[in-house]
């Protein structure tokens, strides 16, 4: 008759408002959506100086995970929002059709952005701290898709790395200056 509710357990998800789950939504789809008209311009500018054009774009595209991260401030927000991504391209098949893989090379960029920060005990305050969580980001995902998909020899991958650190610290400090004109609306 009356009966006790039983108590639920606290999930991952409880930790985040409605609103901070729809700012991660929000840069997720907004980091996806960047992505195809990003990555064909990135190639028209790095194929004919022999860059790889990847490791260039992931630096913007990957943006929006240290913004949306910035945004939230919680702990375990960039790797929300990463997963989020790699979910709904395993689902919706877009973006090659890397089926569960997908989960791992768009998830890992966030869940090491979080990992490492953690470590630092470090929060987005800086354009420094943006600069730093944009090459984490884009680094970790340059590597683990040459890790999985491309298999380059040392120097083309040294060389896909150091231009992916560059564009993923462009892409944070990019990510800084939103972030500062938000702030400013929100607040």
């Amino acid at each position: 008759m009356n009966e006790i509710p039983k108590k639920r357990k606290n999930t991952f998800l409880d930790r985040f408002t409605v609103y901070e789950l729809i700012i991660i939504s929000l840069t997720a789809a907004l980091g996806l959506a960047s992505k195809p008209v990003i990555v064909p311009i990135t190639h028209i500018i790095t194929g004919p100086l022999f860059i790889p054009g990847g490791s260039v774009a992931g630096g913007f595209y990957m943006m929006w995970i240290v913004l949306g991260a910035s945004l939230v401030r919680k702990r375990g927000a960039a790797s929300l929002i990463a997963l989020t991504q790699g979910i709904i391209v395993m689902i919706t098949g877009s973006f090659g059709t890397h089926g569960v893989i997908s989960i791992l090379t768009y998830g890992i960029p966030g869940i090491t952005l979080d990992l490492i920060f953690i470590l630092l005990n470090k929060r987005y305050n800086q354009p420094i701290d943006f600069f730093l969580a944009g090459v984490i980001a884009n680094l970790s995902g340059t590597y683990l898709s040459n890790l999985v998909f491309f298999r380059l020899p040392l120097i083309p991958l040294a060389l896909s790395l150091s231009t992916g650190a560059l564009s993923g610290g462009l892409g944070g400090l990019l990510a800084y200056m939103i972030f500062k004109k938000v702030k400013i609306i929100v607040d």
